[in-house]
């Protein structure tokens, strides 16, 4: 009997687990909330009872596992398979996953950052199409990334490469979280691109249903894309700066790299082809001959499915 896998996606609102073939394929999946509760001490305890639930459930057996993956925010040991300053989970002090999940669940665990894995994924059966050499780009409330160069993740002396969404696109910029200014992330993530809207807006002086919404506070990155489509004249303005700024740092990526793919996911990438469309424009304009030639754009095709594919896919690794 071939064996299988099992993976994790852990997440602020909710942990994904699927079990899964050798390759790649989902046979089951479900979600349980995350409970961040008492500085997030339920949320490994609430793994373990789910998975044996399944176990149980799917009369399957630890025997019959190569392993367990999983993905999780915060700063991840890979070796020590330990996660400390995931502080969406409350989890500010060092927790010590792998040894709570091998020692509960019998199988051998591997744990890497969630925009790593979800880059995996991508890349093992979604739009990386198995390449030795991929970019992933997620586009949703922040900007993250993970970068796959010979068939490796690349983690860095430190764990932090593959910070996509601190690469400084405009010089004295919008303000970030992480210090700085001008960072990808406060003018391509779903919050940066109202950035974006609320700026454009406050010089616009013409009709607009964006300006209309960014007035009353209510627009989203959703309305600017919907908007620009049915052209909004602002709301086209936002989309080419945008499109602008994502296709400068994909063209650094390249020009670095040279991925043979560079796939943009995330919620943001839910505006589809012509996202797309813009974005290469700019990509293409910036990026060195021989990686605009080579490396290419793509969507992400995996959705929600990213994170527990390539989770899996550690133990492969």
């Amino acid at each position: 009997m071939s064996k299988k896998l099992l993976g994790i996606d852990l997440g602020g609102t909710s942990v994904k687990m699927a079990i899964l073939t050798l390759d790649g394929d989902i046979q089951q999946k479900w979600t349980i909330p995350t409970n961040i509760l008492d500085n997030g001490c339920h949320i490994v305890p609430d793994i373990i009872a789910s998975i044996q639930h399944h176990l149980h459930l799917y009369q399957l057996t630890s025997d019959e596992f190569l392993g367990i993956g999983m993905g999780s925010p915060g700063q991840i040991d890979e070796n020590l398979g330990t996660v400390i300053g995931a502080y969406n989970l409350g989890w500010s002090t060092t927790q010590y996953v792998k040894k709570d999940l091998e020692t509960a669940l019998n199988m051998p665990v591997f744990i890497d950052n969630d925009a790593n894995v979800a880059a995996l994924g991508e890349r093992w059966v979604g739009a990386g199409n198995n390449a030795s050499d991929v970019v992933f780009i997620t586009l949703g409330t922040g900007v993250g990334g993970g970068i796959i160069a010979n068939e490796k993740l690349v983690h860095g002396v430190k764990g932090s490469a593959g910070e996509i969404g601190h690469l400084i696109v405009e010089k004295n910029g919008f303000a970030c979280t992480c210090g700085k200014k001008g960072c990808l992330e406060t003018v391509a993530s779903a919050t940066g691109i109202v950035n974006l809207a609320r700026a454009f807006a406050e010089k616009y002086a013409g009709s607009s249903s964006l300006k209309e919404l960014v007035d009353d506070g209510s627009a989203t990155a959703k309305d600017v894309f919907d908007l620009a489509k049915q052209s909004d004249v602002l709301a086209e303005q936002v989309v080419e700066a945008f499109a602008k700024y994502l296709g400068v740092a994909c063209s650094h990526l390249a020009n670095i790299l040279n991925p043979a793919y560079i796939v943009i996911g995330g919620g943001v990438s839910a505006a589809g082809e012509y996202l797309l469309e813009k974005v290469d424009t700019y990509f293409k304009e910036d990026t060195f001959i021989t990686a605009r030639k080579s490396t290419q754009l793509r969507l992400a095709t995996l959705g929600n499915d990213a994170g527990v594919i390539g989770a899996a896919s550690l133990v492969l690794q």
